[in-house]
């Protein structure tokens, strides 16, 4: 063999393992660190590299010019159903967890999550902010593979669940289950927390999940943000644009201590959002990026979002943009490609790894059909209140069909031009709803009586048929009642303290508090395994405690706070549940 030919074959070896790996730092070396920033109702036109020229992003706009961008990137039309999608990486009918109350908002408890993946990978695993997928067990972070974690309650700052009088300034947050109070603003809070905990993990390889509550409403912001918009006419929301601009702040703040701290080439790096625009686009006001729909839509302006992810030693900056069509299921199997995690063999998983085609491997990922499933109701959603996506079309329920290669911004209907396609379509949304559909109205039941968690605070949030989902619900005296589905953990004696307003405020259940009504009540009744209790509220009770006997399983929890004279009645939106010493 001649030298010549020696150095041909070494050099076309060299070629082949190039294409076959061409990013090899993704396999070398240690473990990547993951932090998966997700923000609150900031669509897809809420950012200035995205084409609003209103809105001031500068951070996030230097992370989009260094990072491989997903395009045609789909996640959920709403809170709940987007967080269950990506921690779960199964659609969110599946999973149970569909709706953003109602009982809905509960993934199944044996589901394999984001956070499991990264622990059992050896990470430290944090969740910071925003959770929204159950404040009781077995439903919190903490249950579902998160080691560290500050959170409100509910789905948002003030909602039923969170801490009492919670205003975005401030608050009282949930560390490890425990209220703690916190200074400054909750999402410089956010920031923060999730910084002290990275730099709390030494040398061990850590997963963060920083999920912002901002820009959701209400629309609380510091003068200083909101002040920046509010004399632009060409603004839809100055406090709703403020948000985004403290947090794109925030974003800075992150990626100057990350670099400052020699983690950045390390740290894999994801920005995204859960759904269309809440307030960035309204009327002739602000920027959609051409899309049609915002938040709740089932058109692409309610679920297509920004998906940033940079990670410069595995190769990931540059600003290239990936235009294949991808959704939040994707996530656990991409991160697991690219960090070399295992995903349980048992796990259930809709989606697939991007890891090929983020870091070249491939061109292009298979033409699949993705489902966009979505009701905000107490009843399971209805069939054919979806999007069935393809790369090029759109079938908006069940009739409406978009080219959206010709048509982005879905204007046009042609199903009447291609009748094949709208069958095809149909077809594969009617085989997979028949395969779900009759798992869809079994419940997620909290578990009662583990030491886990004893006593059970429940919250009106999470009540079936009705919910009184928010702390002006309770100041109002909403004459709201719905169950909870519980899970009696250990058969045994149990008191079930009913409350009008949550413990902290100690205040009768009869009595008007400031920014509350008062109402009236001389009964409190409640129901559960087959047993009905009454008993009088005495004047001035602030509770009023029931002691059963209860056996192990699944049922109801309803109670009722009744004026005998009027009937006037409502659900106890306050209930804690404890099994007794034995």
């Amino acid at each position: 063999m001649t030298t010549r030919t020696l150095f041909c074959l070494l050099f076309d070896t060299i070629l082949l393992f190039a294409v076959i790996t061409p990013l090899a730092s993704v396999y070398a070396g240690e473990s990547p660190n993951v932090i998966l920033v997700i923000t609150d109702d900031q669509g897809y036109g809420d950012l200035g590299c995205l084409g609003n020229e209103i809105i001031q992003t500068p951070h996030l706009d230097r992370l989009h010019a260094e990072s491989v961008r997903l395009t045609d990137f789909h996640v959920s039309p709403c809170c709940t159903p987007t967080r269950a999608g990506l921690m779960t990486g199964q659609n969110p009918v599946t999973v149970g967890a569909w709706g953003t109350t109602w009982g809905r908002s509960l993934p199944d408890a044996d589901a394999t999550m984001m956070a499991d993946v990264f622990q059992n990978a050896g990470y430290k695993t944090g969740c910071f902010g925003k959770w929204h997928l159950g404040d009781n067990y077995p439903f919190r972070p903490q249950d579902r593979g998160f080691q560290e974690v500050l959170i409100h309650g509910g789905g948002g700052v003030g909602q039923a669940p969170d801490f009492w009088g919670n205003n975005y300034f401030d608050d009282t947050y949930f560390q490890n289950g425990e209220p703690e109070q916190q200074e400054g603003y909750c999402t410089d809070v956010w920031f923060d927390a999730a910084w002290d905990y990275i730099e709390s993990c030494g040398d061990d390889p850590f997963f963060v999940y920083l999920t912002t509550n901002a820009p959701h409403g209400p629309y609380f912001v510091a003068d200083e943000y909101s002040d920046l918009y509010a004399d632009n006419p060409d603004c839809p929301h100055a406090a709703f644009y403020g948000m985004i601009t403290n947090i794109d702040e925030n974003m800075g703040r992150l990626v100057d201590r990350l670099e400052s701290s020699d983690l950045a080439d390390d740290t894999i790096l994801i920005f995204m959002t859960d759904n269309g625009t809440a307030a960035g686009f309204r009327g002739d006001k602000g920027f959609n990026a051409g899309m049609r729909g915002t938040k709740g839509s089932i058109y692409d302006g309610g679920h297509r979002v920004p998906f940033f992810i940079r990670w410069p030693s595995g190769g990931l900056t540059g600003g290239r943009d990936v235009g294949d069509l991808a959704t939040h299921t994707d996530i656990i199997p991409t991160l697991a490609g690219l960090c070399r995690m295992e995903i349980p063999e048992d796990a259930k998983m809709d989606g697939i790894s991007l890891a090929p085609l983020l870091t070249g491997e491939t061109d292009s990922l298979p033409d699949r059909k993705l489902f966009v499933q979505y009701r905000q109701s107490f009843d399971p959603p209805l069939h054919g209140a979806a999007t069935v996506m393809t790369e090029r079309w759109r079938l908006v329920s069940g009739k409406e069909l978009y080219d959206i290669d010709a048509d982005p911004g879905q204007q046009r209907n042609v199903s009447e031009e291609h009748p094949e396609i709208v069958e095809e379509l149909s077809q594969a949304y009617d085989e997979w709803w028949a395969e779900i559909a009759p798992d869809l109205p079994a419940h997620n039941c909290i578990v009662l009586g583990d030491e886990a968690e004893n006593p059970a605070n429940l919250s009106s949030f999470d009540w079936h048929a009705m919910t009184a989902w928010n702390q002006s619900h309770v100041r109002g005296g909403a004459k709201i009642n719905g169950f909870w589905a519980v899970d009696i953990a250990n058969s045994g004696t149990y008191e079930i303290t009913l409350r009008r307003w949550p413990e902290v405020v100690d205040a009768p259940i009869n009595a008007a508090i400031p920014g509350g009504t008062a109402i009236k009540a001389d009964q409190a009744r409640l129901t559960i395994a087959g047993l009905d209790l009454t008993k009088p509220i005495p004047e001035d009770a602030a509770s009023i405690t029931f002691t059963v006997n209860l056996e192990q399983g699944e049922t109801q929890l309803q109670t009722w706070l009744t004026d005998s004279a009027s009937e006037e009645s409502r659900g106890a939106y306050y209930t804690s549940v404890r099994l007794a010493d034995e």
